[in-house]
C-alpha cells in the first residue's frame, strides 16, 4: 500500500487584516541567538513542488498601508497637529521606505519565490523558511541589524541544516520584508486616530496674581496691582 503524502494544515497566518502587535520578543545576546538558530533549523519543510503561500500580496498591501499612513501623518504635521518623534521620522524617511518596498517586489520574482523551501509547520507554514529565519532575528534583536550578529545567527542555523544558495541570496530580501511588515504595524499604531485632541494644563498651584496690571521690571506673579 503506497504511503500517503502528509497533509499540512494551515494555522492562523501572521499576515491578517487589521492592526497587529509589532514583531518584538525577548531581546537576546548573540550567543543566545545562535542557540535559537540551531533550534529553528530543525523545523520541517514542505516537499519539493509544493507551492506554499504567496507573499507578494502582503508586500503590496504593506506598501499601500504605509502610503496611507504617510499621507495621514503628513496631513497632521501640515496642520500643525500633535505628533510623536516616531511619526515625524516616518514622514521624513518615507522615500526610503517606499524604495525598499519596491526593491523587495523586484528582487522576489515568482519563479525564484517558488524555488525557496517552505515551512511545513507553525504560524509561517507555507511561507519560505528564510522568512522564518528573518522573522526570528528581527523579533529577538528589536530590529537592530548588526552584521556580525546576523552572520553568527545564519552560521548557527547552517550547523544543523544547510541553506540553499537561493536562500542565502534571499536572506537580505527576507529581512527587508520583515522590517517592512514591522514598520507597517508600528505605522498603523501612530496613524489616524492616535491623537484625538491636545489639552494643555497649567500648574495646579494657586495663583498669586493680585491684579491685571504688572509693575515695571516685575519678576514674578506677586508684582501685580490694580
Amino acid at each position: 500500500m503506497p504511503l500517503r503524502e502528509p497533509r499540512f494544515s494551515a494555522p492562523t497566518s501572521p499576515f491578517i487584516p487589521g492592526t497587529q502587535e509589532p514583531i518584538r520578543a525577548d531581546l537576546w545576546s548573540p550567543e543566545r541567538l545562535e542557540e535559537h538558530a540551531e533550534g529553528i533549523a530543525a523545523e520541517r519543510v514542505m516537499p519539493r513542488g509544493k507551492s506554499g503561500r504567496r507573499l507578494s500580496p502582503r508586500v503590496r498591501d504593506s506598501g499601500r498601508v504605509l502610503l496611507q499612513c504617510y499621507r495621514e501623518i503628513a496631513a497632521v504635521i501640515r496642520d500643525e497637529g500633535a505628533t510623536t518623534p516616531a511619526a515625524e521620522w516616518f514622514v521624513d524617511n518615507f522615500h526610503v521606505v517606499d524604495a525598499v518596498v519596491r526593491q523587495v517586489r523586484e528582487d522576489l520574482p515568482p519563479g525564484f519565490y517558488r524555488q525557496l523551501p517552505k515551512l511545513a509547520d507553525g504560524p509561517l507554514q507555507g511561507y519560505p523558511r528564510v522568512l522564518g529565519i528573518a522573522w526570528a532575528f528581527v523579533a529577538h534583536t528589536d530590529s537592530r541589524l548588526e552584521p556580525d550578529t546576523l552572520q553568527r545567527f545564519v552560521r548557527g542555523f547552517q550547523r544543523v541544516q544547510p541553506l540553499t544558495i537561493g536562500e542565502l541570496w534571499a536572506v537580505p530580501i527576507a529581512l527587508r520584508i520583515v522590517l517592512v511588515e514591522n514598520l507597517r504595524r508600528l505605522a498603523e499604531e501612530v496613524g489616524e486616530g492616535t491623537v484625538d485632541k491636545v489639552v494643555v494644563k497649567g500648574p495646579s498651584a494657586p495663583s498669586w496674581r493680585k491684579g491685571p496690571r504688572v509693575a515695571p521690571g516685575s519678576q514674578g506673579p506677586r508684582d501685580t496691582y490694580g
